[in-house]
């Protein structure tokens, strides 16, 4: 990717710019805070996992601060994940905002790379999913990953039937993109869309973010401090212990790292300037870009939560956004988001249109 910084003000931002970004947000029929909690961390997919009684002393930590939305999977831990949310909720449950993800587990017989829509498997799931939780409803369940063997139709007609059944209140999409989006929503409107979101990660900005706007449709966005990018913090990613996922990362590769890492001083220069931190710099900046757009960073430490949350209190003009946003984009960071063999369950719009 080229490495000359973008600075043209995207159109966007003069139309769709938040400037309070503490205002409580829409999903799915409800409002929560602009920041909520991905719990993915707790124990899938990255590394130096805490033990179960801290995960739920995070997770006690962020219903005192005032976290109204957390994020699970099926995926996440091969259940496990599931089962510790739905313990240290507890007699919380109703007081929140829960989702959680199906269509994506663990390799099995019939279906390579675990990506399995057919509407008997994301029922199943659905039921598999509200026990390990210990709940009767589910505000939120989500189609994982989009699979290509089953029409998205069928997969948005399950999940409806699943709402109108009381089993979930509503459904949502994962790395998909506006076709797709369109699609589903044309047999059931579709509350959120959870893609990859960033600085770093653009993807949401050829199309799919104009397709929210169009169905009312909420972006929740993962990965908003790019996987700890972002967060200044992670120097050496080779240092990483094996299993974590970052090493099958192209950007976190010797070969792209060193480009990407040298994009960390200006961003920290800017939240030297704005009062931030490069973490909560950069969440909010994602805030920024308009009121259907949601956070779930996860991490396993209670300062980064509270730092992660502060993102709500920054305070950019348009000129702030448009500075932070030339620094890391598209056009300044080295390597694809996912390795080649990675990229096959991924339906996101994966460059702009005029490249």
């Amino acid at each position: 990717m080229s490495s000359a910084r973008r600075t043209d003000l995207p159109p966007h931002l003069t139309t769709h710019l938040t400037t309070d970004l503490s205002t409580p947000r829409a999903l799915a029929g409800r409002t929560v805070r602009p920041v909520g909690l991905g719990c993915m961390n707790l124990n899938h997919g990255y590394s130096d996992f805490p033990t179960e009684e801290d995960a739920t002393a995070l997770i006690h930590t962020a219903l005192d601060a005032g976290v109204d939305h957390f994020d699970t999977a099926t995926l996440y831990g091969s259940g496990r994940n599931e089962e510790l949310v739905g313990r240290a909720l507890g007699t919380h449950r109703k007081e929140v905002f829960l989702a959680s993800k199906g269509g994506l587990t663990g390799a099995t017989r019939e279906k390579a790379g675990g990506v399995d829509g057919r509407p008997e498997t994301l029922k199943l799931q659905v039921e598999d999913s509200l026990r390990r939780l210990g709940t009767d409803f589910i505000d939120l369940y989500y189609l994982h990953r989009l699979d290509r063997q089953v029409p998205v139709e069928d997969s948005a007609g399950a999940l409806a039937e699943l709402i109108q059944s009381g089993k979930i209140g509503a459904y949502g999409l994962s790395e998909v993109s506006a076709a797709t989006l369109e699609r589903a929503h044309a047999v059931h409107p579709v509350a959120a869309v959870q893609n990859e979101y960033s600085l770093w990660t653009r993807n949401p900005e050829w199309g799919l973010l104009d397709a929210c706007r169009r169905t009312g449709t909420t972006l929740v966005a993962f990965s908003p401090v790019g996987r700890a990018f972002l967060t200044g913090a992670l120097q050496d990613p080779a240092a990483l212990p094996a299993g974590d996922m970052r090493h099958r990362m192209p950007r976190f590769s010797a070969e792209h790292y060193p480009a990407n890492r040298a994009l960390l001083e200006p961003l920290r220069a800017e939240a030297e300037r704005l009062g931030a931190t490069p973490a909560s710099l950069s969440i909010a900046w994602l805030l920024a870009q308009g009121p259907e757009v949601l956070a779930i960073p996860g991490t396993t430490s209670a300062a980064h939560l509270a730092e992660d949350r502060a993102a709500e209190q920054v305070v950019l003009s348009v000129r702030d956004v448009a500075r932070v946003g030339a620094i890391i984009n598209h056009a300044t960071v080295h390597g694809h988001r996912y390795a080649e063999s990675q990229r096959a369950t991924i339906d996101t719009e994966d460059a702009p249109a005029h490249e």
